[in-house]
């Protein structure tokens, strides 16, 4: 006996296929990276309704939330179609937090900046995120882009140091990078090389040591990544690591203190 195909089971997605009145949508406030103006003019400067693609939203407390796809949304506005309606991938009754996390797996797969998942995984509750930012707002710094005043833009690197380390190696890490050179060391190749120092020497370094040899004058920083950047093009080792070894000579010729083994002869170690 032949089955009848139409018969068979479907695979159906959560989310169904409407069209959703724009004049509805709402930005998701937890579920999107910040609107880049520059993005919406260039795609309403060129604009192929073929290429839109389909954004997804979720009907929540009245308004459809966009989930992915505000860029596209915002373009569509600029040419003159706020008042129409666009086909969406549609969900209904997800909690902000539930859209937070639809757009970081919607976003696995697209080009999303470290930053903006990073935000939306704060948003969303996931732990890693959560201790990350912790402990950077404990360390009276904040997670920004940007720039201005104790803003850490390097998400990649705090997760690194993170997830090499763990919390103490991290906070340890932050305190004594801006305790020792405040804003202008908030940069990724800084944190990244005194993350490495924190994790190799840990209960061998004294944070009080490393802060006072490494702030011992304005130039500091300076001296640091100008130390770092001779041993770069001697040893041609990564820029983060000739980082770290520049800040052991700087900490071991400072007053007192237990002098640090050379990170070059202990780079048999774990890192």
């Amino acid at each position: 006996m032949t089955t009848n195909p139409s018969e068979k089971p479907r695979v159906e997605r959560e989310a169904k296929l409407e069209w959703v009145p724009i004049p509805m949508m709402r930005v998701s406030p937890l579920a999107q990276r910040e609107l880049n103006h520059a993005r919406v003019d260039r795609l309403a400067a060129d604009f192929d309704l073929e290429q839109i693609g389909t954004p997804t939203v979720n009907l929540r407390d009245g308004f459809w939330y966009i989930i992915d796809g505000q860029h596209r949304i915002e373009a569509l506005k600029a040419i003159g179609y706020e008042d129409q309606q666009v086909h969406c991938w549609a969900y209904r009754g997800l909690t902000d937090v539930q859209e937070a996390e639809k757009f970081l797996k919607l976003n696995d797969v697209l080009g999303v900046s470290a930053f903006a998942k990073f935000k939306v995984g704060v948003q969303a509750g996931r732990p890693e995120e959560c201790e990350i930012d912790k402990i950077v707002r404990h360390a009276g710094l904040h997670v920004a882009t940007g720039g201005g005043h104790g803003a850490v833009a390097a998400v990649g690197t705090l997760r690194r140091i993170y997830q090499r380390g763990g919390p103490a190696c991290l906070t340890r890490t932050l305190n004594i990078v801006n305790d020792s050179f405040g804003d202008p060391g908030l940069e990724a190749l800084v944190i990244d090389g005194i993350g490495l120092v924190c994790h190799r020497y840990n209960g061998d370094l004294s944070d009080e040591q490393a802060i006072s040899a490494l702030a011992r004058s304005t130039a500091s920083l300076k001296n640091l990544l100008g130390k770092a950047e001779i041993l770069r093009q001697q040893t041609h080792a990564p820029k983060a690591h000739c980082v770290a070894a520049a800040a052991v000579e700087m900490i071991n010729q400072g007053r007192g203190g237990k002098k640090l083994p050379s990170w070059w002869k202990a780079a048999n170690q774990p890192n």
